[in-house]
């Protein structure tokens, strides 16, 4: 058989791809997108825990896909800061000028909505836990600590929330069904991982529970509180 003119036998067809393996089109599910990041997932400070809670919150998150993402959404809105803090804000000063009397209720939820800002805060600056690799882009980043992810200020706001407004006759069960609810959207958008939130949920039951305190406090000191 004849040489082929240029020296190969090979069919130009056959030959192999100048395009290097690493070029080849990247899987766009969940998974293939976080493994590459996914040692990012734990902070120093975790340890080994944050790498089993990855990979977990993963599985939890590409289970869940099929619920509808608005009603994810809505409850993220339902638990954000930027609504739960100006608007009991603006409901005390409104009774303050219109009345002598301060409500309880209102102090205890400002004071614990600060307290909840400072503590989260603090914890993710130190953690400093990136986010899921697979969070989606349509998160609002109000300030810089927000870019970090343990724990998570949703969970924390949500039963903080719960746990103080259950203590004054609300129904209990309502209150920690949506924080539970809120919580758990927060894996499955995947903004969090489970530890985040678990964490979260403790941190918010500690501040009501000082909110509760300290209202115990000014109450008994005969302060400018209606008890």
């Amino acid at each position: 058989m004849a040489d082929h003119p240029f020296g190969s036998s090979q069919s130009p067809n056959l030959r192999r791809s100048p395009l290097p393996a690493r070029m080849a089109p990247a899987s766009t599910s969940p998974a293939a997108e976080a493994s590459p990041r996914q040692a990012l997932a734990k902070s120093t400070l975790l340890g080994g825990v944050g790498d089993l809670d990855a990979a977990v919150s993963l599985r939890l998150h590409a289970l869940f896909l099929p619920v509808p993402r608005l009603l994810l959404k809505a409850l993220e809105v339902a638990g954000d800061g930027r609504i739960w803090l100006p608007v009991p804000i603006s409901l005390l000063l409104i009774s303050t000028t219109t009345s002598s009397a301060v409500s309880p209720l209102l102090v205890g939820l400002v004071l614990g909505l600060a307290l909840d800002i400072a503590f989260v805060g603090l914890a993710k600056l130190i953690f400093r836990r990136p986010r899921p690799a697979y969070n989606a882009a349509d998160m609002y980043v109000v300030v810089a600590v927000d870019h970090w992810s343990f724990p998570s200020g949703h969970s924390s706001r949500a039963f903080l929330v719960a746990a103080f407004l259950a203590e004054s006759g609300l129904p209990r069960e309502a209150l920690y069904l949506w924080a539970a609810a809120t919580s758990a959207s927060r894996v499955l958008l995947g903004r969090h991982y489970v530890l985040d939130v678990v964490a979260g949920a403790w941190l918010g039951v500690l501040e009501a529970w000082l909110c509760n305190l300290i209202l115990s406090y000014l109450c008994a000191a005969g302060s400018f509180l209606v008890c």
